[in-house]
């Protein structure tokens, strides 16, 4: 059985920093594509950063050089390292998992900025 389980929730004020972490089992990680999605009140789930590989890895232009993505694939679990955070950054985050021909999400996260 799949299971994907994030944390790293949290409040932090405009500039400060998280770093979200995703733990799944019952999957390989260094064989699969992964990536975080992040769904704002009232709006649509949207695709945050992408990693195909560690060498791979797109995000979306308004998080570029503040988010980075990783992977530790002996610890089969996945990283949102977010920094300079802004309150548009509001939102829950959710851990996706593309494997073996499934898709896979985590539970969801929030993360509020606010001062």
């Amino acid at each position: 059985q799949v299971q994907l389980v994030e944390s790293g929730e949290g409040l932090v004020e405009p500039g400060g920093s998280l770093r979200l972490s995703c733990v799944a089992s019952g999957i390989i990680l260094s064989i699969s594509s992964m990536g975080w999605y992040r769904q704002a009140p009232g709006k649509e789930r949207e695709l945050v950063a992408f990693s195909r590989s560690a060498s791979s890895t797109d995000y979306k232009d308004s998080v570029k050089g503040r988010f980075t993505i990783s992977r530790d694939n002996a610890r089969n679990t996945v990283y949102l390292q977010m920094n300079s955070l802004k309150p548009e950054d509001t939102a829950v985050y959710y851990c996706y998992v593309f494997y073996n021909g499934n898709h896979y999400w985590g539970q969801g996260t929030q993360v509020t900025v606010s001062s």
